[in-house]
């Protein structure tokens, strides 16, 4: 297809009839999009021929890299063998019944039991239904609220992105009752003067000071990412969530640890959770769990909640025609199996992670850039107008647009968040990789501090 037609007729029919996630039409229809043709390892090509290294693994997503034909033959095996079967009406099949045994395996202990789904937000929705229902099971129908952290990303659906923290998105329909947020434990933003034991306690007492204002009887649950990633790569002080945990077990109200990003190994443990030493009552998987591959997510349901609804809720009245699809838990097996037998986990811990911290720590310097952040394989470059303060650039975003805009052109691809710099990049990265990050995106930075008179 892509010999037959040229950039400009994909764009044009792009414009005419795909409405793309997370777009600004106008704009998009002016510019045109990228087309993008094929991928292999780390790099993805667009029909003008550009090779472009991914640094934010598709969206979070790719951990074991582009074109692993070991998730190309699981898909195929299983689809000769059961293409689809759905998975109400007491019915169900291998696959999902092996990936299920293989997730609690993984997972903290307790996440015994596993929900699917086909999309973080999906996953999320789930953990609304499923937390209110809980409790009203359990005699206490009016713990309804559920709290969340600004800048937390929940999903897109009206009541996920409502229990997230993104004000964009609840001025556009997403602001439903029930659902209230807190500061998150953002230091470059709220911890000034204080240190790194003092903020952890000031920032988790924020949960607990909503808690009292609105009773802890009406509290369901709180969601957290372990690290708020779609927000800015936002990394907890240490000790935030042994205050955050003690808090929900006081007021007895769950804790939902929110993993479609930190899961799959991300963080050098399986789930991050186990890296800072979570136990959530529900966890959220997606992204990693196939790596992307083909869609699909899951809820981790620990015994308490699954243990009310297995002996007092009769049928769940929830689910997706795809909820535990065939080809998705095959294809999720494999990755597993991947991620396993390469040991991309240790990796991460002990080589890539430290690697990926120890190179972009000299940015730090740049005159455009206020922080350099890394936990495993996620970082952020936080940008500033100015060091002293620091000051931040306004309007908000702007300039990392600018940023992210030379590093595309010069083949590497990252996302703006705010004025972070992001990366998220496949588990596989090498050092020559991470290295080719650092020096593509110095190289963004220097052109835009040239554009703006600050080199």
């Amino acid at each position: 297809m892509n010999e037959i037609r040229s950039t400009k007729d994909w764009q044009a029919i792009e414009a005419a009839h795909h409405m793309p996630p997370f777009s600004d039409y106008k704009s998009l229809h002016q510019q045109g999009t990228r087309m993008i043709t094929h991928a292999s390892g780390h790099y993805i090509h667009d029909t003008e021929g550009h090779k472009i290294l991914d640094a934010m693994a598709g969206l979070w997503c790719v951990n074991v890299g582009y074109g692993r034909e070991e998730l190309v033959e699981a898909a195929a095996n299983q689809m000769r063998q059961l293409p689809y079967y759905n998975a109400f009406f007491k019915t169900s099949h291998p696959a999902v019944a092996e990936l299920s045994k293989r997730l609690a395996s993984l997972a903290p202990d307790g996440l015994n039991h596993v929900f699917y789904a086909n999309s973080g937000s999906e996953a999320n929705d789930t953990i609304i239904r499923m937390v209110r229902h809980f409790w009203a099971l359990e005699g206490k129908p009016e713990k309804r609220i559920i709290i969340g952290r600004d800048y937390g990303y929940h999903g897109s659906t009206i009541l996920a992105a409502s229990m997230g923290g993104m004000s964009g998105m609840h001025e556009q329909a997403a602001k439903e009752a029930d659902f209230i947020h807190i500061k998150p434990p953002y230091g470059f933003l709220y911890q000034g003067n204080q240190s790194e034991e003092m903020f952890a306690a000031t920032a988790a007492g924020w949960l607990e000071d909503a808690i009292l204002a609105h009773g802890a009887d009406k509290i369901a649950a709180f969601i957290a990412e372990p690290i708020q990633g779609a927000g800015g790569v936002i990394i907890p002080p240490q000790g935030y969530f042994e205050h955050i945990q003690e808090i929900c077990r006081k007021h007895d109200i769950l804790f939902i640890a929110d993993e479609v990003i930190t899961g799959f190994g991300r963080t050098g443990q399986w789930f991050a959770s186990q890296t800072m030493n979570l136990s959530p009552d529900m966890m959220t998987l997606a992204k990693g769990l196939t790596s992307g591959y083909v869609p699909m997510s899951a809820v981790m349901v620990g015994d308490r909640v699954f243990n009310s609804l297995k002996e007092k809720g009769g049928e769940f009245y929830h689910g997706f025609t795809y909820s535990g699809h065939p080809v998705a838990a095959a294809v999720a097996l494999a990755n597993l199996d991947i991620i396993e037998s390469e040991g991309l986990i240790d990796t991460v811990r002990n080589d890539t992670g430290p690697y990926l911290a120890k190179a972009l720590a000299p940015l730090a310097d740049h005159v455009m850039v206020g922080e350099v952040r890394t936990f495993g394989l996620l970082a952020c470059i936080e940008l500033v107008d100015d060091k002293n303060g620091p000051v931040l650039f306004t309007p908000t975003g702007a300039m990392a647009e600018v940023v992210r805009d030379h590093a595309i052109a010069s083949g590497l691809m990252v996302r703006a968040v705010r004025d972070g710099m992001i990366l998220s990049p496949p588990l596989t990265f090498t050092h020559d990789d991470i290295d080719e990050v650092v020096l593509k995106l110095r190289a963004a930075l220097d052109k835009t501090a040239q554009e703006i008179g600050k080199a």
